[in-house]
């Protein structure tokens, strides 16, 4: 998140529950059938457990994960579990509280470490812990981050940093590859064995040793792109149904929406904009969305 915030959006503008609400019973009419909530934070949305009650009970969803920093969780995460949530994705880029704080802004690591035990305390399966590896920030408790799917049923996911809405000679130099992540935990615990996927369908290739709970796991959308394998599509908080993360290509589905149009007019709007999912993304020209950054879009 940018130190300065970002600009407010009108309330106006954004989605009410009934219209995602809306905007899923379209998307399940084209095959949709896992929705997840992320963000920026989701868990500071007010009426967050009405949304998801309404998603839940929406025919044809029969999958709902949430992504969130986890600070709000401990006080949250008993009843997103009733409201219908089923997996976490939980952002944790270190185990030390400074630099916890630096990344986060204004986190501090013991809420958010509070809110992953009581995801496992609750049962939620699996539980994810998204890493974004950093050369010169976090690269030297790679090692560190994989023990802890020993010691917990976690599922420690290592993410290449992408150049989006930074300056991209930042990310090359702090990018580290999924080969080199792989090669220090290697070195350092031994050779690691290729397992299933797990739950979701996502993007990660997950790999397991001997005596863990959990998995490591390694996402590489820059040095080796999974477009081919991709199936999402990104919804933003004003409306506009997204093909690509990384392409500014947007269909507004707010307008027709408050136009009064039926699910079946909505559902072509999906189906028009599956077919314009491109073939893959274009890291290496750079960010092109040049009026927002990941958090106005949702990762």
């Amino acid at each position: 998140m940018p130190r300065e915030g970002v600009k407010p959006i009108p309330h106006q503008e954004i989605l009410r529950n009934e219209e995602i609400g809306q905007i899923v019973k379209a998307g399940a009419l084209v095959g949709i059938n896992k929705i997840r909530l992320t963000g920026g934070e989701p868990l500071v949305r007010k009426g967050l457990q009405d949304l998801i009650g309404l998603i839940h009970e929406t025919p044809g969803i029969d999958d709902i994960a949430l992504t969130t920093n986890g600070i709000l969780l401990p006080g949250m995460a008993a009843q997103l579990k009733s409201a219908g949530v089923n997996r976490l994705n939980i952002s944790l880029d270190t185990l030390k509280p400074r630099r916890y704080e630096e990344v986060t802004r204004l986190g501090k690591f013991s809420q958010a470490w509070k809110g992953i035990e009581t995801a496992l305390e609750l049962g939620f399966h699996p539980v994810k812990l998204n890493v974004v590896a950093i050369r010169g920030f976090n690269d030297d408790e790679i090692l560190e981050l994989t023990a802890l799917s020993f010691k917990y049923p976690l599922h420690v996911r290592f993410i290449e940093v992408m150049p989006i809405g930074v300056s991209d000679a930042w990310a090359s130099y702090r990018h580290i590859p999924v080969f080199e992540i792989k090669e220090i935990i290697e070195q350092g615990l031994g050779k690691l064995q290729e397992v299933r996927k797990l739950v979701g369908n996502g993007p990660a290739q997950y790999y397991r040793q001997d005596g863990m709970q959990g998995s490591v796991g390694f996402i590489s959308p820059v040095s080796d792109h999974f477009c081919g394998r991709c199936n999402r599509l990104r919804l933003t908080a004003e409306g506009k149904l997204r093909p690509c993360l990384y392409s500014s290509n947007e269909i507004d589905l707010k307008t027709p929406l408050r136009n009064s149009a039926g699910e079946m007019e909505l559902a072509k709007l999906f189906a028009q904009a599956i077919k314009i999912k491109p073939v893959r993304h274009n890291i290496a020209g750079g960010w092109q969305d040049k009026d927002r950054v990941m958090s106005q879009i949702g990762g």
